[in-house]
């Protein structure tokens, strides 16, 4: 693995970065503190071909490879880590690559190109009101009924879920299969029994949207089904597998964005007649952040690489992301008090930092679960007893 970045990888770097600080950073705090989604943001990023970054040209992505959709992540949560959820881990990550590995040529041509123009947006939906990361115990269920299957059931803490036109959802056909009866579906939003409630009053994430997916007598064409039944269940590992490696690159994002907050209040506060970046107790704040952020963002990119070559990259995913996690809410909270007092009020970004660190730390899988993971693919052992 070459650490240096190639020319391409810079420049898609530098484009997310400068979308994002030109679009996305004067307004993350306002749309943070009115819970609003901003559609317009999602839009020009589609215009710039960032809704599907690393899928092929021929669906109208960019055809990066995953270290540079790893940079773009990492910038676009550097600005905001709710539209990161909104626009890249769910609709890229979640939705898009899962369709793109899965589903047949008739349905990729169908889907793909309109989400990579922004003219559909995507949700994923596995975790359920008592289902969260026993996911093999799906309970929303898929009965067939001629050329259509039936959906009955509720998904829960779905971002995207209320604003989505599309959503890839997982449901069991036959409870005494577990997992080998799962089966995944594309429904569309206009399809009759499908439909949605906000979650609002969340400690972080603020401007993405989060709802809850409701499915009563949800008739689905059978044409919708992803691969056949059985596969549903390794469509969402998948999905989780390419989400934890864009959630570990955001967490980086919001560390890296401690970091830049830290050093720019620590330069500019006087205290005692001089800067307090002159003070050694703040600067080891900043300095373990950076030593830590430097670490998550190589362990990300290990996992990109893996990807790139086609090989297994579970294991390597899990562990970017719970490290990268708990990075993020170390920095974060070290910002905070570098800031002081200034540092507890919404009058610098800092505060913010730490509450959407704490929702990516849950996000695919909390970091007990990735250990789990870890554990299993490092032992051979059982994940989950």
């Amino acid at each position: 693995m070459n650490f240096d970045l190639t020319d391409e990888q810079v420049l898609f770097r530098n484009m997310a970065r400068e979308f994002a600080e030109r679009e996305i950073i004067p307004v993350a705090s306002e749309d943070d503190q009115k819970e609003y989604y901003r559609p317009e943001i999602t839009k020009n990023m589609a215009k710039l071909g960032l809704l599907g970054a690393p899928l092929p040209q021929e669906f109208g992505g960019l055809g990066t490879d995953s270290i540079s959709y790893a940079l773009i992540c990492e910038e676009i949560a550097r600005a905001s880590a709710s539209v990161f959820t909104t626009t890249l881990t769910v609709h890229i990550s979640l939705f898009q690559m899962p369709i793109l590995k899965w589903a047949n040529d008739t349905l990729k041509q169908k889907y793909l190109p309109k989400t990579t123009k922004g003219e559909l947006l995507g949700c994923f939906g596995m975790t359920e009101p008592n289902v969260g990361s026993d996911s093999a115990s799906i309970e929303t269920m898929a009965t067939q009924s001629g050329d259509c299957w039936v959906l009955n059931g509720n998904k829960m803490w779905i971002s995207n879920g209320g604003i989505a036109d599309i959503a890839l959802v997982l449901a069991q056909t036959d409870k005494s299969k577990k997992h080998r009866g799962i089966a995944a579906f594309l429904v569309e939003r206009n399809m009759p029994g499908f439909s949605s409630k906000d979650i609002h009053g969340k400690l972080g994430l603020k401007s993405s949207n989060t709802a809850e997916l409701m499915f009563q007598d949800c008739r689905v064409p059978a044409e919708n089904m992803i691969g056949q039944i059985g596969d549903g269940f390794k469509v969402g590992m998948y999905a989780l597998d390419n989400g934890r490696m864009s959630t570990g690159a955001a967490c980086v994002g919001i560390a890296q964005a401690s970091i830049d907050a830290g050093t720019k209040y620590a330069q500019e506060r006087i205290q005692f007649g001089k800067a307090i970046a002159n003070f050694q107790l703040v600067q080891e704040m900043i300095v373990e952040t950076i030593v830590e952020t430097e670490a998550a963002r190589f362990l990300v990119h290990r996992t990109a690489h893996l990807k790139d070559k086609g090989e297994p990259f579970t294991r390597e995913a899990c562990m970017a992301k719970y490290y990268a996690a708990e990075v993020a809410v170390r920095g974060a909270i070290k910002a905070i008090k570098v800031h002081g007092g200034y540092g507890y009020s919404n009058e610098y970004p800092v505060e913010r930092y730490y509450r959407d660190a704490m929702g990516l730390c849950l996000y695919e899988g909390t970091g007990e679960i990735q250990k789990l993971i870890i554990g299993r693919e490092s032992l051979g052992t059982p994940a989950f007893v």
